[in-house]
Order: structure tokens, then sequence, then C-alpha cells
């Protein structure tokens, strides 16, 4: 697989079928590694072993309803509350991070009221924080670590 802009970490990864799996810690279950699976599994090392997220408080894949259709979101960290903290989208390495890929978030977000906005494709990351009341969006340096 190749090789992303995050630390190594100690993936469990089986072959079944001749196709590669990895085994996903939220979800608890081996799931087949594809180029944007890969850079999400990534991202929820990331969060928990460096940004110090509870794994409680990640889901993966999460199922939201977006002008009446249903789209799934990578990945959802709640605020102990229940409310959503970060909203994260993830990209194959080779799909560029453009104007479109922020768009697709923002529309999720407006259902979701996100405060913070992550888009990777594993190599780039962005960050934002969201103002709803000003409309607008302040990019970040880096995702802040979680607070309990």
């Amino acid at each position: 697989m190749q090789v992303l802009n995050f630390p190594t970490y100690p993936f469990r990864i089986k072959n079944r079928e001749n196709k590669p799996y990895i085994f996903d810690i939220i979800r608890k279950k081996f799931v087949q590694i594809q180029a944007e699976e890969w850079v999400r599994q990534h991202l929820v090392w990331f969060l928990i072993y460096e940004k110090n997220y509870p794994k409680s408080l990640i889901n993966v894949e999460k199922k939201i309803l977006v002008n009446g259709l249903t789209k799934r979101v990578d990945l959802v960290i709640f605020n102990k509350d229940g409310s959503i903290y970060l909203l994260v989208e993830c990209k194959s390495p080779e799909v560029k991070i453009s104007q479109q890929t922020f768009d697709q978030i923002a529309r999720y977000n407006l259902s979701l009221n996100a405060q913070l906005l992550m888009v990777s494709n594993g190599l780039s990351h962005f960050y934002c924080r969201v103002d709803k009341n000003a409309e607008k969006y302040t990019f970040l340096e880096s995702i802040p670590d979680y607070i309990p």
C-alpha cells in the first residue's frame, strides 16, 4: 500500500481470497483495503493515538440525510453531549483536494453542524473551524488535541 503522510501504525492486515483486509478498530471487523479505506484507517489511528480522541466518540461511515438523499460521512467525531465536533472526508491519494471536496463536506455539515471539518487524501490534510453565525471557515494548522 502507498505510504501516506501519517506516522506508521501497527495495522492488522490479512488476505482473503487474494484481497487485502485491514482490521477497523472502531467497527471491530476486517474491511477490504481500497485506497480511500487506507486513508480512513490512518486517520482513525491518527485521531486516537496522536490526538487522543476516545474510540467511543468516533463513528466510521456514518449515514446521514442530505436533501433527502442518504450519504455517508467517512468519520464523525462526537462531543460527549452527542453533538458533532469534527467531520472528516477522506479521498484516495490520487484524488486532488479541490473546492469540490470542500463543497461536499460543507453540504454534509449543513445538517450536522460540526465545529470542525477535515479533508484528507492521506498526503494533504486541510482543517477548518466553522463559524456558522458569521458563515465563514477559518483554516487551522492542525486538528486540536482532544481535551476531556
